[in-house]
């Protein structure tokens, strides 16, 4: 049988989720370190402790692993509960919520090496920066953007363009400071001094579009 027969067949079988976890873990660590393109499955594959064929039974390619290796990094630390808006809640304290979230993860010591990665390397591996921003970026976005018109319908706050305001919620809280870590001339925020900016991007964000 073909190694693309027998992959097939794999795909048809129960999947470990130990094994997928470590496949991620693995994706995770190499792109990181060695970037996109020269990150090969036969390498992921060595640093999970899985066959290659493993690997492609649980994610058909390449670019398929690296999405779901940054999907599974943005869910583990902002998991879909904590975009929820119930009726009985304040929409600033879900907003200081994801807010608190998301600035610990951006300033997290893997994604600001990341980003430094994609920077040095975007014009050489564009699909990577397109893969990223899809599965992390974009995501996250989207899952603001329902929350707002879940918002608005509630009445909580009245937003006519949910994407845009979305983008400016982000925007707010990065501020310049994610700039400056990024480029070495700054250091990450100390807990306290994150939260405050955390507080004062909701208060003028509600004060837009209550």
């Amino acid at each position: 049988m073909s190694e693309q027969s027998t992959a097939n067949a794999q795909r048809g079988r129960p999947k470990d989720p130990a094994k997928r976890q470590a496949i991620l873990d693995a994706a995770k660590e190499l792109f990181l370190t060695q970037g996109f393109a020269a990150t090969s499955m036969d390498a992921l594959a060595s640093v999970a402790g899985v066959s290659k064929l493993t690997v492609y039974s649980h994610f058909s390619d390449k670019e398929t692993l690296f999405s779901a290796a940054i999907t599974d990094r943005c869910e583990s630390m902002m998991p879909l509960p904590i975009f929820v808006l119930e009726e009985e809640d304040s929409v600033a304290g879900v907003l200081e919520r994801i807010g608190q979230a998301f600035l610990e993860m951006v300033y997290s010591e893997d994604s600001v090496r990341l980003l430094r990665l994609l920077c040095s390397v975007a014009s050489q591996e564009s699909r990577m920066a397109q893969l990223f921003f899809d599965a992390g970026p974009q995501r996250i976005l989207g899952e603001i953007e329902q929350l707002l018109i879940r918002a608005t319908q509630l009445e909580m706050l009245r937003v006519e363009d949910p994407a845009a305001a979305a983008e400016n919620f982000l925007g707010i809280l990065l501020g310049c400071g994610h700039l400056g870590v990024l480029i070495g001339r700054s250091e990450v925020e100390a807990g306290a001094e994150r939260r405050a900016r955390v507080c004062r991007a909701v208060d003028l964000f509600i004060r837009a579009y209550r």
